[in-house]
């Protein structure tokens, strides 16, 4: 059910209008954590605060939690000490961690205090790995076992763990300074033999990340091998966190969008569900400077186009067709590059693999420019007789030339949009900035001069 029907709103106001707190915990328990967070980013901080307040105290932390980082951040500044350590105690560690790190100096100085030392140190922990680290998004919530206990001991630890743990799925096997030998599933434990050895039905063969290791490449890894959780090691390999699947779709998610942001040339900060919350001149800025700067490039055209002026007037035809050599080659360059960011975000492909990606794209781009040329050749022959072109020059020679022009444009722009992010890639660079309004520009200016230098060859214009 949609909670955020503006009935089930108008429900809820009046449930709090009336101080009917009783209604108001029946209602919380009634829908999903996610969909009252939904329905509570409406509401101002002091009333979505009361909605909680009334709510059971492990269920009030899981709504807490579904809400934005920005709207928890700015609910907790209005609590009190003592109400903030209880939602704090009460949170999923790593959900947490990340609230933590959004409060002001002074409201951390002040909650600390409050929690108890185990969480304490959790929270910092976890609030110094680096942002965009696997360790900055891994959960501190996991299961682990002695490789020393049997399946039936193994089984009975997990039933008194449960509770608290986020997944045990997967649980972790740990020697004593707690390093990573290997994994059973819960499958495993309850279908072997009661006396079996957990390090003796164990898979050793363990898929890893470290806590330095880059965010995105972990969430990869889960999505790769399917995996529910993936197990994080600290330099000394010792289990420190886990990475589970839902914070990897998170993950993976912010990414996608910063890649779809850079891709139309949008700088600043790249995340997932605020567009409306950002100011429009904050939107501004990170559209301006890349904007203006390709416009100002795009002034190149303007000179090329100027220098071949005596061209134009004595062919008009040229004119006519120059928008649909532009656009073909903007086209043709953006598949192109868009095609080679994907396969270089994926790891599908490497900037070693640069001239197997050149010849697979030469291939392609002339299959597309034989088509394209002999379509603009036949569109000029059958659109255009009754232009005015030059004594001397045939209407089948203007069009072989546009054609021509055409069909080189597609090659180029191709090949310019398979090399562009390759070699950002190798130079350690965002592939992403330079795939599209980069590009564009670019393909627009070589462009114009294959265009112009195409007609002054074969017609002599």
């Amino acid at each position: 059910m949609n909670i955020k029907n503006p009935l089930h709103i108008i429900e809820l106001r009046e449930m709090l209008a009336h101080a009917d707190y009783q209604s108001i915990r029946n209602y919380c328990q009634s829908y999903h954590p996610a969909d009252i967070a939904d329905a509570l980013s409406s509401f101002p901080d002091s009333e979505a605060r009361v909605v909680l307040g009334h709510a059971p105290a492990p269920l009030g932390a899981e709504i807490f939690s579904h809400l934005d980082e920005d709207v928890q951040a700015s609910m907790a500044s209005g609590m009190s000490r003592k109400d903030l350590a209880g939602l704090l105690a009460e949170m999923p560690p790593d959900d947490r961690a990340d609230l933590f790190k959004k409060m002001s100096s002074e409201l951390q100085e002040n909650v600390l205090p409050a929690l108890a030392q185990a969480e304490r140190e959790d929270i910092r922990r976890l609030a110094s790995y680096k942002e965009g680290t696997t360790g900055a998004v891994m959960t501190s919530d996991y299961a682990a076992l002695s490789a020393d206990l049997t399946a039936s001991q193994a089984i009975d630890r997990l039933r008194e763990a449960a509770p608290d743990k986020e997944t045990i799925y997967y649980t972790y096997v740990v020697d004593e300074q707690r390093r990573l030998l290997g994994f059973v599933s819960l499958k495993d434990l309850i279908t072997a033999r009661r006396n079996a050895r957990v390090g003796d039905i164990m898979h050793k063969d363990v898929i890893f990340s470290r806590v330095e290791d880059d965010q995105e490449a972990s969430a990869r890894k889960i999505q790769k091998y399917d995996l529910l959780a993936l197990p994080v090691v600290n330099g000394g390999d010792a289990l420190v966190g886990i990475f589970t699947h839902d914070d990897a779709l998170d993950v993976i998610t912010q990414e996608t969008t910063e890649d779809m942001e850079k891709l139309a040339a949008i700088t600043g900060a790249h995340e997932a569900g605020v567009y409306l919350k950002t100011p429009s001149w904050i939107h501004f800025k990170n559209r301006a400077y890349w904007i203006v700067g390709l416009a100002a490039l795009g002034l190149i055209s303007g000179v090329i186009i100027h220098s071949f002026q005596a061209s134009l007037m004595h062919m008009l035809i040229l004119a006519l067709y120059m928008p649909m050599v532009a656009d073909t080659g903007g086209n043709t360059g953006s598949q192109s590059a868009t095609v080679v960011v994907r396969a270089l975000a994926l790891k599908e492909i490497s900037p070693k693999d640069t001239f197997r990606v050149l010849y697979k794209e030469l291939k392609i781009s002339v299959l597309l420019a034989l088509i394209l040329g002999g379509l603009s050749w036949l569109k000029v022959m059958f659109l255009s007789r009754g232009d005015n072109i030059p004594m001397g020059i045939s209407l089948a020679k203007a069009g072989f030339a546009i054609a021509a022009a055409l069909a080189l444009q597609v090659v180029t722009a191709t090949l310019a949009g398979a090399i562009l992010p390759l070699f950002a890639a190798k130079m350690k660079w965002d592939p992403a900035i330079v795939a599209s309004p980069a590009l564009t520009t670019v393909v627009d200016i070589t462009g114009l001069l294959i265009y112009f230098t195409s007609a002054k060859l074969i017609l002599g214009v």
